[in-house]
């Protein structure tokens, strides 16, 4: 081994770490977890020191398997949305508020109240987790904090101002820029009305800048690394995945459907997002917040490992006797259901199992990536990335009620991988990347799967 690529991708609750050498291989890897705090309910925050500790684990995690190497840089990849305050070095002023927060669910009427041309300019549906209204939130609540603060970062852009303290900090890139309810997207410029319906100084938004940029270097493995801005995290998993056409699933604590080659037009009350991808296009994307999120929850409550919840699942026949499972613990973004709405299970009886509860969970979630397919057209092959992808039972369930070719990515971390990609090209490394050609999982038809899905969606 001689030259490696690390890719950084900064999670909701882990960060992930990804080495890759010359021919695209994936030579080391790590995982960090940590948690969420929510002093509140229905905030979210993180210290951006937990963030850099994580890191700094990570990388010693790999560093035996990377001796002799050269780290030719590293990319980072971060959870979109969310706001952090930063003073006149980069650093935090306070935790980071994340995209499942909905602290600022009051300061959307703000946005809605922009002239229409203003708010279809923005072409995404209306989020309180996302940057714009968080900022909103902070003047109404924490005007002496916004006051102190000299910029405003997005995650990953903070846990990259760690790493080069003194550089040229304030920055970001247009897949992060776009997912800011702050952002023109015909446009491709930040919005004058929307930074004016957040009530905050424009200079305090990050310059925007290629995600390949070379940031500067940080001293990483006992060597000067160059860093680059960094993108984030699904359209680097598109990258990594070299999806070009259809629809790709990245299934994680949330679960978000990307469709690649998307025309940005404004919209003034759309049902899915139109984001910046890491090149020069741009994607649509249906999200949901309850993803692995919702079966973490039903993992805690049922007293079940992960194996232990898929197994239990694929030995229940469709339809979970009955049982229906709405997964919106955190309420959602619209389309598929709204900020109010609550998860739940319904249509037990005396009867009813633990593993029936189980299933019930599992094809809750598919059923609800399902509804926000339907947002995005059908028709076409899906590529499925992320950890809640792994098991056996989610793929051919995807596939059933998707009625489409299921082609799972087995990446640890596709954003990570698409992170490191985004170094290569900012430090002209070559690398080439095989495309894994993963297993491809075809539709059958199950009546009962069918009807358990109607029961669902009247739900």
């Amino acid at each position: 081994m001689s030259d490696v690529l690390l890719g950084a991708d900064l999670g909701t609750s882990g960060l992930k770490l990804a080495a890759l050498d010359a021919d695209g291989a994936t030579v080391a890897e790590a995982e960090v977890e940590y948690a969420v705090h929510s002093p509140q309910p229905g905030w979210a925050e993180t210290d951006v020191g937990t963030w850099r500790a994580a890191l700094d684990a990570a990388l010693e995690q790999v560093a035996p398997a990377l001796r002799g190497a050269t780290v030719r840089g590293l990319g980072l990849s971060g959870q979109m949305h969310g706001a952090v305050l930063v003073d006149d070095t980069g650093a935090a002023l306070a935790p980071a508020l994340l995209w499942p927060d909905r602290r600022a669910a009051a300061e959307l009427h703000r946005w809605r109240e922009l002239p229409v041309a203003d708010r279809a300019a923005l072409a995404n549906p209306l989020v309180p987790g996302m940057t714009g209204p968080l900022l909103a939130w902070l003047g109404a609540h924490r005007p002496g904090l916004l006051a102190r603060a000299a910029g405003v970062l997005l995650p990953k852009d903070a846990l990259r101002a760690t790493l080069l303290p003194g550089t040229d900090w304030h920055r970001t890139d247009r897949s992060d820029a776009s997912a800011t309810l702050l952002w023109d997207v015909p446009g491709d410029r930040w919005s004058t009305a929307a930074t004016a319906a957040a009530g905050v100084d424009p200079g305090l938004l990050p310059a925007v800048v290629p995600g390949s940029t070379v940031a500067g270097a940080a001293d990483l493995l006992g060597a000067e690394v160059p860093v680059v801005v960094g993108g984030a995290d699904t359209p680097l998993a598109l990258l990594a995945a070299g999806t070009r056409t259809g629809v790709q699933v990245n299934l994680g604590t949330g679960a978000q459907l990307l469709r690649p080659g998307w025309t940005p037009a404004p919209v003034a009350d759309p049902v899915v997002h139109t984001y910046a991808d890491a090149e020069r296009g741009w994607y649509a994307m249906a999200a949901l917040q309850n993803g692995g999120l919702a079966w973490s929850w039903v993992r805690g409550v049922l007293g079940m490992t992960s194996a232990e919840l898929f197994e239990a699942a694929g030995g229940v026949r469709a339809g979970a006797g009955g049982v229906v499972f709405r997964p919106f613990l955190t309420g959602e973004r619209g389309g598929v259901a709204g900020p109010a709405d609550l998860g739940s299970w319904t249509g037990l009886s005396a009867g009813t199992t633990r593993a029936d509860l189980a299933r019930a969970a599992v094809e809750g979630v598919v059923f609800a990536v399902a509804a926000a397919a339907d947002l995005l057209g059908g028709g076409w092959q899906v590529v499925l990335t992320g950890g809640g992808g792994r098991s056996a039972v989610v793929q051919q369930l995807l596939a059933d009620v998707l009625a489409a070719p299921v082609r799972y990515l087995p990446l640890r971390s596709a954003s990570a991988v698409g992170a490191a990609l985004l170094a290569a090209r900012g430090t002209g490394t070559a690398v080439a990347v095989p495309q894994e050609p993963g297993r491809v999982v075809t539709p059958r038809t199950d009546p009962e799967l069918q009807a358990a899905a109607r029961r669902w969606r009247a739900s």
